[in-house]
């Protein structure tokens, strides 16, 4: 059962969002290691992320078993966005997932794995992400100012 307060700061009971799902076994995206801010508390925590089925779930520690329990777990497909957060954060591997109401900040440990789990999130099962890694929203940028210029000509 959800506490009064978990309700009132929107915090809900996610144990049925990941009981069917086998997060130890077989992940879309092999786990690793990122750094994330706090969603109440903005300090940044060091955690081990997996991938499975839509979901991306988050431990304190990188040995996975039927018996871990995750610290949290995101259904990846109700977040509109995943894009670079550099920028905004002034760290160059940083990241975001994104909703209209809500921005969960990542940090990864090199621009290859930030890429990597932004590929991945955007490829994940169920997925219908609007933005995808740097390099793919300059070339969808670049090709649209050559459709644009196109129909200027005309």
């Amino acid at each position: 059962m959800t506490s009064l307060w978990c309700v009132t700061i929107g915090m809900t009971d996610n144990a049925t969002d990941y009981d069917s799902v086998e997060f130890w076994s077989n992940p879309e995206r092999t786990g690793g290691w990122l750094t994330k801010q706090g969603e109440y508390i903005k300090t940044w925590h060091h955690r081990w992320f997996v991938l499975k089925q839509g979901k991306l779930f988050w431990f304190k520690d990188s040995t996975v078993t039927s018996a871990s329990r995750p610290r949290d777990v995101v259904p990846v497909v109700t977040y509109l966005t995943v894009k670079g957060a550099k920028d905004i954060l002034n760290k160059p591997n940083a990241f975001e997932l994104s909703t209209r109401s809500n921005t969960m900040y990542f940090i990864a440990n090199s621009k290859k794995e930030k890429e990597d789990w932004i590929n991945s999130m955007a490829g994940a099962e169920g997925s219908s992400f609007s933005s995808f890694s740097i390099s793919a929203q300059v070339i969808i940028f670049v090709s649209f100012c050559n459709l644009l210029s196109c129909l200027l000509m005309d």
